[in-house]
């Protein structure tokens, strides 16, 4: 005796869109596009440092106008929404043992922050700001 299977109808483009969490989960893979977009803007100016001073200036021309000022602040959004998201999660991804006991989350979650925000404090020093 067979049977045909049960098979259950799963949308191949919206299935995200049916429970938050998938929504936060899409959310959060979808933030590589914009931040793997400059990496390639990255490579593409170190290609045009090595083939000189000049090459690099109007490589440098070409991206300081108003669309390359506000593609940089989209990918700069994306990647403080996209390092946001991870510092909150990481507690659950690296649970911290002292014991018998676990690290509350919360110091996991700080720790993480303090970390960025003397990071970003170096960088800005180094920058002259």
């Amino acid at each position: 005796m067979s049977r045909k299977p049960y098979v259950r109808e799963v949308s191949k483009t919206g299935w995200y869109l049916k429970h938050p969490r998938y929504m936060r989960y899409m959310s959060r893979e979808i933030t590589c596009i914009p931040i793997g977009a400059f990496a390639l803007l990255l490579v593409c100016a170190m290609e045009r440092l090595s083939h000189g001073q000049a090459a690099f200036d109007s490589f440098m021309a070409a991206i300081a106008g108003p669309g390359g000022f506000i593609g940089m602040l989209i990918v700069l959004l994306f990647a403080t929404y996209n390092a946001t998201n991870w510092f909150n999660v990481t507690p659950k991804a690296m649970p911290v043992q002292i014991g018998e006991e676990f690290l509350a989350g919360k110091y996991i979650v700080g720790a993480h922050y303090a970390v960025w925000a003397i990071a970003s404090l170096v960088v800005l020093l180094f920058a002259g700001v």
